[in-house]
């Protein structure tokens, strides 16, 4: 038939578009980050200062609002531990981070994850957030204020906040921050963190002096180098934050290298900051001012990107004080505590940090299905099949009467096969005398699309959930697989590991991509082959080409295509063993691997 020639044509393009898109654009771009992320892991452990730079303590250019700091000679080359054990610090610790805040900004600069590793090995290194703006890896959050001229300098980057000794920064004990400008104008901090990654800055301004004082606030995520990203549509890596009436906004790297300065109209709800694919930085300005956005990349003597903010001023009269709070959110991107900080602290669409994408109302839907079921069962991979399994109960009524209308499809072949022979040369009539059957036979011809369509959606939602959340990562299942979210290791063309070799990344063939493709091999199969050859050969070689394909997708949405196939196999199985109409998988095995006989 024409229409089942063009369907069958629009697959094939569909299927090279995919290949292509991945060995000429994914798998390249894989490499290229492997070989970016080693390279930065090696500029990490060797933790040289960058040329150009300022004192710990310090950075160059310019805060919101203009002011302005020192940039001194280039510091000698020290380690990260040398460089934060240069300036006076509070040290944290929690039960999910461990670092220290400099005294000198109260800058929050250093900063690692107790519970996440760089690798599945249990004794590599935890992931460092945040590191002081000398190393090449600076990167931090910072908290300040502004001031007009009448009033005195204001506690900005520069500043050194005096603390009493021996204070560590607990969850049960918050620690305070004072800075006396000379001027009048006493400036008490105090700072506090949760048990996960929020930091709340409790500032008060006091005005013992004679004059009015006017003093606007700022918050600043600063990093001072370009991550190596995934660089792929399905996530958003670089600046972010969510504007008031503007919204959501995403703002890639190459965005704001091409625009230095993105900023926004002025807003009295929102939030910003720097995210990465799993964890992220954000400055929540006080909610109860004005304040101003922007995103910024600065080439003033050292590169470096800056999601900031800055409040209107407000005027201090003499023996009156005003306080603000600024909430600063520093670790991973853990999708209950991101929503338990919104829903807590009215955050305006705080869990837009993690990339949910447009189809938002499927992806946090399958989150939370999984996340129950591996609360569950104590597995994601379990969680995964179990989720495939409700998924095909819940559509179960539309699968069913698709298999239902393909098996009464098979059941009228020899008619179709007659009105073929009665107008050969007539394709109108053919057509005709064809829905004509179609509406006796009450049959949908394109009813057998159904199942394959519906998968589409589902498979996208799995695959955004299993490439965002970070509770997949490093989420093992059984056997060789101890992380979901990364393609299956193994690969057939070393048999599987037994060869001491390895193989390039686009023949990483691992078991699962294989019971992928030979599941996926067998529900085609299921059906007759198609008589036209260009049809047959694309029902012949689309699971070879899936096969490889999905090598290099998560190993947790490989298992789910495999699982999925497999229930489909037996579901139509039935229902066409209950029509009574014929099940072609031995027929077209046996004519698969029947020897040919040689043309004469």
């Amino acid at each position: 038939m024409e229409t089942n020639r063009n369907y069958f044509v629009a697959i094939l393009l569909s299927v090279l578009v995919l290949v292509g898109w991945q060995f000429l654009y994914v798998s390249p771009k894989i490499e290229q980050e492997r070989v970016a992320a080693e390279a930065l892991q090696a500029q990490q452990a060797a933790q040289a200062p960058a040329t150009n730079t300022a004192t710990p303590g310090t950075v160059s250019g310019s805060a919101p609002g203009g002011d302005t700091a020192a940039t001194p000679a280039p510091a000698a080359a020290l380690s990260r531990e040398q460089t934060v054990a240069q300036t006076a610090r509070i040290t944290i610790d929690t039960p999910a981070l461990r670092g220290s805040i400099n005294l000198a900004g109260a800058r929050i600069d250093d900063l690692l994850l107790k519970e996440y590793r760089e690798t599945i090995d249990p004794s590599s290194p935890n992931i460092t957030l945040f590191s002081p703006a000398s190393l090449a890896n600076g990167y931090f959050a910072e908290v300040g204020f502004i001031a007009d001229a009448q009033s005195g300098p204001a506690p900005g980057p520069d500043t050194v906040w005096t603390a009493e000794s021996g204070q560590t920064l607990t969850p049960s004990t918050p620690v305070t921050l004072t800075y006396d400008n000379g001027n009048g104008l006493l400036f008490t901090r105090v700072i506090s963190i949760d048990e996960h990654y929020l930091f709340s800055f409790e500032d008060t301004i006091a005005n013992s002096g004679s004059a009015t004082a006017s003093i606007a606030g700022y918050g600043r995520v600063t990093r001072f180098f370009k991550p190596a990203t995934q660089g792929i549509y399905v996530l958003h890596e670089g600046l972010i934050g969510v504007i008031g009436e503007d919204g959501l906004q995403e703002i890639d790297y190459s965005d704001v290298e091409d625009t230095p300065i993105i900023a926004h109209a002025k807003a009295t709800a929102g939030w910003m900051g720097i995210t990465d694919k799993y964890w992220a930085a954000a400055i929540v300005p006080p909610q109860d001012a004005g304040f101003e956005t922007r995103f910024a990349h600065f080439t003033d003597g050292r590169v470096r990107y800056q999601s900031d903010f800055k409040t209107d001023a407000q005027a201090i009269a003499p023996g009156s004080s005003v306080s603000s709070k600024t909430l600063v959110f520093a670790g991973a991107k853990e999708v209950p505590v991101i929503a338990g900080y919104q829903d807590e602290h009215n955050i305006l669409n705080f869990d837009l940090m993690i990339d949910w994408g447009w189809f938002y109302f499927l992806t946090k839907p399958m989150f939370w299905l999984i996340d129950y079921l591996f609360k569950l069962f104590g597995n994601f991979g379990v969680a995964i099949l179990a989720t495939t399994v409700i998924v095909k109960l819940i559509f179960f009524p539309l699968a069913n009467k698709s298999y239902v209308s393909m098996a009464n499809m098979k059941k009228v072949q020899p008619k179709l096969e007659e009105l073929k022979a009665k107008h050969a040369d007539d394709k109108m009539a053919l057509q005709q005398g064809m829905m004509e059957l179609y509406k006796k036979e009450k049959i949908n011809p394109v009813a057998g699309c159904w199942p394959v369509l519906l998968q589409i959606p589902v498979f996208f939602a799995l695959y955004k959930v299993l490439y965002v959340t970070i509770e997949m990562r490093h989420a093992p299942f059984f056997g060789w697989i101890q992380d979901l979210s990364a393609p299956d290791p193994t690969s057939l063309f070393n048999l599987f590991g037994l060869l001491p070799y390895d193989v390039p990344s686009f023949l990483m063939i691992g078991v699962w991509p294989l019971i992928m493709g030979i599941t996926m091999f067998i529900q085609m199969r299921m059906n007759p082959t198609p008589p036209d050859p260009t049809q047959a050969m694309i029902f012949t070689w689309m699971p070879v080409v899936f096969t490889f394909m999905l090598a290099t997708f998560p190993a947790g949405l490989v298992i789910y295509w495999a699982w999925n196939n497999t229930l489909s196999v037996l579901q139509q199985g039935v229902i066409m063993k209950r029509q009574g109409a014929k099940i072609e998988l031995w027929d077209n095995l046996r004519d698969l691997f029947k020897p040919k006989s040689p043309k004469t």
